[in-house]
């Protein structure tokens, strides 16, 4: 549209013919493209929230973010007083409706929200800030990260967000959360960003941006925004006693969004690589306990054979205090960091070895392909057929024992599908490899279900 204003001193019909050319032909296609920002540094620094205008992010972004309503279907087993006395049999099927919000992220129809706003849903419907609805198809979900990917069939261009940068965002920023709480058509809430890099999960996967920006039930899936209108994060859920909003409220950084659902589009599953390494967070006594003086940092424990930080060198003892130009001071942070890449994509590690520094690449190993040993026991995650024979959706067995303690159980072990260890729920290598390295080599209670279906509960 630019080039046909600036057409406008020819003729007319010049200039309508040009026009129609550049739509044809150079006008760029953007059906499936996710538009990011370009690199912006200047900051609000220094200014109340009554000198900074909301009102363009604002209008910017209720367009764009929908209200999504799933519809799922249940059976619910009979009663069997009713039976007795009224002869009534059989199951019964019972609808459950909800809702919450979603982002549109390209202009034919892409949307991403929460995993768990659309989770078991037989139908998914959406609606947008101008009232009409379609019906959403599920693309792919996450639900480790929470992310969900939809897609409706629309009969024109779509608003849609534009991607911001989230490891570019300071605390203290101003930020926007928009999102369909109790059902009200888009909703802005303004506040700062709190903390950054917060975990939330006993396994370190997640690494939340924090804000103090009112999110309520409902908001689940709406974006959060910059005051340029730049999505940073995708509002996930609340800390609260009552249910509601009472201070703080997070997000999944916007670059982790970004990577999950390019993952979905291209692959259809997430591409997760990993570092190979295990390893506790320092903290003040835990560096008096090993002897060093750094009370930041991963202190390397073990390094997994085969990974891509066993070839490039890592040992125990290793201290990680930095990712490419990312400063790691914890797990959330390089977890975080970790999941925005894909496997063979290398990373600059750098560490801290006998007090000097150095930095190592280290090629991202798949997930899948490696495996986890403690206490002279092999553990990997289950495969496809695995999960066919034991009817289980996620999990990890016993592939190796090597602890000649325990050989006389190999026939009860050996492929055994792990339920729990000490009560926590034995979901996948990630989890369980991170509860582990934390024991240090002290034994854990197992509950498995072995090959022909017996559970046992063993200590190893």
């Amino acid at each position: 549209m630019k080039k046909f204003g600036s057409l406008l001193a020819v003729s007319l019909l010049s200039g309508a013919v040009t026009l129609g050319a550049y739509k044809f032909f150079l006008e760029p296609n953007n059906a499936g493209k996710i538009t990011v920002a370009s690199p912006n540094y200047s900051r609000n620094v220094g200014l109340g929230a009554e000198n900074i205008d909301f009102t363009t992010a604002a209008e910017n972004t209720v367009h764009a973010v929908v209200h999504v309503k799933n519809v799922s279907v249940s059976k619910v087993p009979s009663n069997p007083l009713m039976e007795f006395f009224y002869g009534y049999r059989g199951d019964r099927e019972q609808t459950q409706i909800g809702t919450g919000s979603g982002v549109i992220i390209t202009e034919d129809g892409y949307i991403v929200t929460n995993n768990h706003v659309i989770q078991d849903a037989t139908e998914i419907e959406v609606t947008l800030n101008n009232n009409k609805s379609y019906k959403a198809k599920l693309v792919g979900t996450d639900s480790k990260m929470d992310v969900a990917l939809l897609k409706v069939e629309a009969d024109e261009k779509l608003p849609y967000v534009v991607f911001g940068d989230s490891d570019a965002i300071k605390v203290g920023e101003w930020v926007l959360a928009v999102g369909n709480p109790y059902n009200l058509n888009s909703t802005v809430t303004a506040g700062i960003v709190s903390a950054k890099a917060r975990n939330l999960s006993n396994n370190g996967i997640q690494s939340f941006i924090q804000t103090d920006a009112a999110v309520n039930p409902g908001n689940s899936g709406g974006a959060l925004v910059n005051t340029r209108g730049e999505l940073v994060g995708i509002n996930t859920m609340i800390s609260s006693p009552t249910g509601s909003y009472a201070g703080y409220s997070f997000a999944v950084p916007s670059n982790l969004t970004r990577k999950i659902i390019e993952d979905l589009m291209q692959f259809g599953n997430v591409q997760r690589g990993v570092l190979g390494i295990e390893g506790r967070e320092l903290n003040s006594s835990y560096s008096k306990e090993l002897g060093v003086k750094e009370t930041q940092g991963i202190y390397v424990n073990l390094v997994t054979k085969n990974s891509g930080a066993e070839k490039a060198g890592l040992t125990k003892g290793d201290i990680i205090i930095q990712l490419d130009d990312k400063k790691i001071t914890g797990f959330a942070e390089l977890t975080g960091y970790i999941n925005t890449k894909r496997p063979n994509d290398v990373i600059q590690v750098t560490v801290l070895r006998d007090g000097k520094q150095r930095t190592l690449p280290v090629k991202l190993t798949k997930k899948e392909i490696l495996n986890y040993e403690f206490n002279g026991i092999e553990f990997e995650d289950l495969d496809a057929a695995d999960k066919k024979q034991f009817n289980v959706k996620e999990g990890i067995k016993i592939k190796k024992v090597n602890n000649p303690e325990f050989t006389e159980y190999n026939d009860i072990l050996d492929g055994a599908l792990i339920i729990s260890i000490d009560g926590m729920k034995a979901k996948d290598m990630e989890t369980v490899s991170s509860y582990l390295a934390k024991k240090e080599n002290q034994k854990a209670r197992y509950q498995i279900i072995s090959k022909n279906g017996q559970m046992y509960s063993i200590i190893m």
